[in-house]
């Protein structure tokens, strides 16, 4: 049997014709055409990264984000359309930042990083000497070939039993449905067969630390690259054909392809520009990724519920820039989407202000916070909530609901507090 890479593609053997993939599933073929409708025929997909699919798992229930990520289209664009632009990013002098540090880290090979990562594991290998560091090439045409020349070029350093850093390499992972595909600053192939994901930032670590909500982000993104990558190990790490369990067998075989579920973390030691490192253990981060991912609905369900005709074209100009749609046709088609808004999508995603203007309309309880809304059960609007507090019994006698119950308490606090000031101003 064949092996494939992670994309499902056949990997060519050496003296032998090319193998050539199957022809798609008519389901999967009619599944992209859907969502090109959606995206609109002139639209190029916007790809979706890691940071984006740890945004993603972290509110599983949006059925809104999963299908506009799942069909490529750009939530930024769409959010200026709608006239709610998003209000975060990173700047173009910090991208320009972190690309020169990035270039610094990588110099000479990657030789230096990885012994930056020997140094971190501490665990009594040999250091690796001057040109121990292999670099394959990883370009190929498009992210199917990007991906699978990276399974390729994995599986060559495993066997090899070399150290290999693999620069930008690119994975793909199925969200709901539909293939992302993912590229990893580095990956690190140690001489046991083992691989370390890298990640680097450009925030500083200063005195051994780094700001936790910038390195809690950055350990979701590296679990997102660690799923993607587990799934291209269990294909390359399978032992040969034929190959059988006996100790010379054994002795003979490089170790099996694995994942570390430790990541480096490279940042600019204190605030200088030379590098410095920690390992990071994700396991959390993966356990919870894996497990919000099994959670999406699939893209092709929620497309299939859409009022046909729905559409998030644009429909821009000629320059590619101005878009011609009307605004309310773009509301109603992004009405049509069920959304889970919370007030920390405000940082991760592009739609967040859009969302929020119409949860405030509608008066939903989802713009207080998740925790808000899980304390209140079956009261899902402000309206009604307030009616719960105020619209009780004067003996206050329980109803059975003990977020009714807990609310009838407060107001009842509340109106003591304010009868004992009475120059004290009653707000709504």
């Amino acid at each position: 049997m064949p092996r494939v890479t992670a994309a499902g593609e056949p990997v060519p053997v050496a003296g032998e014709p090319p193998l050539r993939a199957a022809p798609p599933p008519r389901q999967a073929t009619g599944l992209r055409q859907r969502l090109a409708e959606l995206r609109g025929p002139a639209a190029v997909p916007h790809p979706m990264d890691a940071r984006a699919l740890a945004a993603l798992a972290a509110n599983p229930g949006c059925r809104r984000r999963a299908l506009l990520d799942g069909a490529g289209v750009d939530k930024g664009a769409l959010a200026r359309a709608l006239g709610a632009p998003a209000n975060f990013g990173q700047s173009q002098f910090a991208h320009q930042r972190g690309n020169s540090f990035e270039a610094r880290v990588k110099a000479d090979g990657g030789a230096d990083l990885v012994r930056l990562l020997h140094e971190r594991l501490r665990d009594g290998s040999e250091a690796p000497g001057p040109g121990a560091v292999a670099t394959p090439d990883l370009s190929a045409p498009g992210p199917q070939g990007r991906t699978a020349r990276t399974a390729l070029a994995l599986r060559e350093a495993t066997e090899a039993g070399r150290w290999a850093l693999l620069d930008h390499p690119m994975v793909s992972l199925d969200v709901a449905g539909s293939p992302a595909f993912l590229e990893p600053d580095a990956v690190v192939v140690h001489p046991d067969g083992s691989w370390t994901v890298v990640e680097i930032k450009s925030f500083p670590m200063v005195d051994g630390s780094a700001d936790p909500a910038k390195v809690g982000a950055a350990a979701r993104q590296s679990a997102v690259y660690t799923l993607a990558l587990e799934r291209v190990a269990a294909m390359v790490g399978e032992p040969p054909e034929g190959a059988g369990s006996t100790a010379d067998t054994a002795r003979s075989t490089p170790g099996r392809a694995r994942v570390r579920h430790q990541v480096l973390l490279v940042c600019p030691k204190d605030f200088s520009n030379l590098p410095t490192a920690e390992m990071i253990d994700v396991r959390k981060q993966l356990a919870v990724t894996r497990r919000q991912l099994d959670r999406l609905t699939r893209i092709e369900e929620i497309a299939a519920a859409l009022p046909e005709g729905t559409t998030f074209d644009l429909r821009l100009t000629d320059d590619g820039r101005t878009p011609t749609r009307p605004v309310e046709e773009l509301t109603a088609a992004v009405d049509a989407v069920e959304a889970a808004y919370a007030p920390e999508c405000l940082s991760t995603c592009e739609l967040a202000a859009h969302c929020r203007a119409r949860s405030r309309a509608a008066g939903l309880v989802e713009a207080l916070g998740r925790g808000v809304r899980g304390e209140l059960g079956g009261l899902t609007t402000v309206a009604a909530v307030l009616t719960a507090a105020t619209d009780g019994p004067a003996d206050a006698s329980p109803t059975g609901d003990p977020a009714v119950d807990a609310l009838r308490r407060a107001a009842a606090l509340r109106a003591e507090a304010l009868a004992s000031r009475p120059g004290a101003v009653s707000c709504h």
